[in-house]
């Protein structure tokens, strides 16, 4: 695959048409910071973010929606509930071949970077020298499924739904097969700390104090699990998404971080 920077294009990973798209030097050729977007996420949504990002770094960056997502295949629903596992252990590793990944790092945001987790906990990949996650999950809270059905209510009464399809070909898809997941009874079952022990990449973690999908016990968590290099960076008057309410102070965090 030829990778122009800063050119969105579609790319067969096992069958399915993903959305993606490299900023700076291809994940082939250089280290990469590959992106991965949160439950209603995709390349748009993460604005100006991966911009700042390879700029302030100097390394490329690879941003791509998983299916479902943006401009991407649609998925089938219902998920499994068991959906960031599953994108984890069999379609992430399979990206990061059809991109040519190189070396780098993860960085996550929410579903992403359980996602991330996940990942770096699964198997060693010696191509992986660290890990970001931003407003990570590890397990479910009832402050998520709360925040959750809030944001259900708006797509069905409000303007949501036509604000989101400006960044999803398959809008009720997209929001269906994250929503009905987390609302789902049997979600508050799922539980990936098992795999932050076995998490060998330093770690940088991100959350705002008003973080109103999760509390602080996921960070407590990784402070009990995580066995290796852990910094855990808080961040005042901040909600769920630390990157685009504060973007130069994360962009800041990461650089010190990779370096």
């Amino acid at each position: 695959m030829e990778w122009v920077s800063g050119k969105t294009v579609s790319f067969d990973v096992s069958g399915v048409l993903l959305e993606g798209k490299c900023i700076g030097p291809p994940p082939s050729e250089s280290d990469t910071i590959i992106l991965l977007h949160e439950g209603l996420g995709s390349v748009e949504l993460w604005r100006d973010f991966p911009d700042k990002l390879a700029a302030a770094t100097g390394k490329g960056v690879f941003i791509y929606s998983r299916q479902g997502y943006g401009r991407s295949d649609p998925v089938i629903l219902p998920r499994p509930l068991d959906y960031m596992n599953l994108e984890a252990e069999r379609v992430l590793p399979t990206v990061l071949a059809v991109i040519g990944f190189k070396s780098g790092y993860l960085v996550g945001h929410s579903d992403g970077a359980s996602i991330a987790a996940i990942y770096a906990g699964m198997e060693t990949d010696n191509r992986l020298k660290g890990i970001i996650l931003i407003a990570p999950h590890f397990f479910a809270e009832p402050i998520s499924v709360t925040a959750i059905a809030r944001v259900n209510e708006q797509y069905s009464g409000e303007n949501l739904c036509q604000k989101l399809s400006k960044y999803h070909s398959d809008v009720d898809g997209a929001f269906k097969g994250w929503c009905d997941s987390w609302l789902n009874p049997e979600f508050l079952k799922w539980n990936i700390e098992e795999f932050l022990a076995k998490i060998d990449k330093p770690i940088l973690a991100i959350q705002g104090t008003d973080d109103e999908y999760g509390t602080m016990l996921q960070m407590d968590s990784l402070k009990q699990n995580v066995a290796g290099s852990l910094q855990i960076e808080m961040i005042d008057s901040c909600g769920h998404s630390p990157h685009l309410q504060f973007p130069e102070r994360i962009v800041q965090l990461i650089c010190e971080f990779i370096v």
